[in-house]
């Protein structure tokens, strides 16, 4: 196809074909399928919500924070306002306060502790250890330990018998899933969003504000950066955060999962073959062609974002324009850059569209570079027959109705000054190879970098 104009083709009785110039996935987009008006208006089948305070509406609320496994680390304001970091914190302490995100376990791994040690003998590194033995042995952390450990294994199928009768030894090791496992959950403190009134109006990630949004970001980072350390074995962590559960979601209420795996997957796999046969692929085929298409809607010094085409659902693209081709080795400011444009789209989509944000970006022992990009895909239409029989997908809305459904509500929340300050559509310069992932310095053969880039200290005291 030609880059300049062939990705997207809109024929003659308006059906917009698509490609992915990335994964070759076919999508059209049929006249008469439109997708409605974005709002954040109350849908009218809404039922009232009942919000409580300190809230308690799931697991993940406030007064439930012993119902999940042992909280690896939270994000607090200390008494200046300011955001920190505290870390292994005994029962006592996590129970006493709220957070503003906590940095928890999955109780169902999607690659479990048992995978890293029998296919690999993994075990935990001394941090991790010497954190278990800590808070197995505060007041309250082993009966914590082993309630949680019993839930998992009946919601597993195990009976109350069986349970009983594994030794504490064999539970204890059990419960390494929960101290140094590789699938962890950044979980945001509200589960409604501030005077809601009705179960639709959840804190959604475009229910904080810009700088909450960054401060998730970051949080989000700081853990991909302690996966990594904590397990050599580790080859990429996979970034996502499904809204609502039609998406996937365990609950309604806001967070992102990490998810260690042993190889890079098949989707970085493919993109980096790419880039060894074009390293400036990703300017060529998406910046680059969605500028000339006028498909750019939002840029800041660090980040640019457009609608993007060949997805299976509508889908916005946000690519950082660093020359680091990872979010880890990225500076506050580089990683605020997409932060804001990221929240700026969530705040316009509001809380009622189901969705899955995805991230990507250059793996530790990857030679080539991809930039770090971030895919929010609505998950407004659901695949059949058709799409089955054919590997043609219908999506609902083509890219320049998306397009111009996001930039009217980013202007009017940028008025607003909900949104972070940054160019929206025609403002946005456009410039061409405006990623840098290519120019960057490439990484050690040992991969040491990882360690090396603001890598934060977890020694427990």
């Amino acid at each position: 196809m030609d880059l300049h104009g062939r990705w997207v083709v809109k024929m003659a009785d308006g059906t917009v074909k698509q490609i992915n110039p990335f994964t070759g996935t076919e999508v059209w987009t049929v006249p008469g399928r439109a997708f409605k008006p974005l709002t954040n208006a109350v849908p009218a089948d809404a039922r009232p919500a009942t919000p409580h305070s300190p809230e308690d509406h799931c697991n993940f609320c406030e007064t439930k924070y012993m119902s999940t496994p042992p909280e690896k680390a939270r994000l607090v304001k200390n008494a200046k306002g300011e955001y920190e970091i505290q870390r292994f914190l005994p029962p006592s302490a996590v129970a006493a306060a709220p957070a503003e995100f906590r940095r928890i376990p999955n109780l169902f791994e999607i690659v479990s502790f048992d995978y890293w040690n029998k296919n690999f003998s993994f075990q935990p590194d001394t941090r991790a250890q010497q954190w278990k033995e800590k808070y197995v042995s505060a007041p309250g952390g082993l009966e914590h330990v082993i309630n949680i450990l019993t839930m998992k294994l009946k919601l597993a199928g195990k009976s109350q018998k069986d349970i009983d009768e594994i030794p504490l030894e064999q539970k204890l090791f059990m419960a390494n899933a929960f101290f140094a496992g590789g699938h962890e959950l950044i979980v945001a403190k509200k589960h409604y969003a501030e005077g809601a009134k009705f179960e639709t109006q959840l804190c959604s990630s475009g229910e904080l504000t810009p700088e909450e949004h960054f401060q998730y970001s970051k949080f989000t980072i700081d853990a991909m950066r302690e996966i990594y350390a904590g397990n050599r074995y580790v080859r990429y962590i996979s970034c996502f955060q499904n809204w609502l559960k039609p998406a996937g979601a365990s609950f309604d209420h806001l967070h992102k999962q990490l998810v260690a795996i042993d190889e890079w997957g098949t989707s970085v796999e493919q993109e980096l073959r790419l880039v060894r046969d074009n390293p400036n692929i990703y300017n060529d085929c998406a910046t680059n062609y969605a500028g000339y298409n006028n498909l750019v809607f939002a840029e800041n010094d660090y980040a640019i974002a457009f609608a993007d085409f060949g997805h299976r659902f509508p889908c916005l693209a946000v690519y950082s324009k660093s020359e680091k081709p990872n979010p880890t080795l990225m500076t506050d400011e580089e990683i605020r850059g997409m932060s804001d444009i990221v929240h700026a789209i969530h705040a316009a989509m509001g809380p009622t569209i189901t969705c899955n944000e995805e991230w990507y970006y250059t793996p530790p022992d990857a030679i080539e570079a991809l930039p770090w990009h971030i895919l929010i895909k609505w998950r407004i239409n659901t695949p059949a027959g058709f799409e089955g029989g054919t590997k043609i997908y219908i999506n609902t809305i083509d890219p320049e109705s998306l397009r111009d459904k996001v930039v009217p509500r980013l202007f009017e929340l940028k008025n607003t000054g909900k949104i972070a300050i940054f160019k929206i559509a025609f403002e946005c310069l456009c410039e061409p190879n405006a990623l840098m992932y290519n120019k960057g310095i490439r990484r050690t053969p040992t991969g040491q970098f990882w360690k090396k880039s603001g890598y934060v200290d977890m020694s427990v005291d």
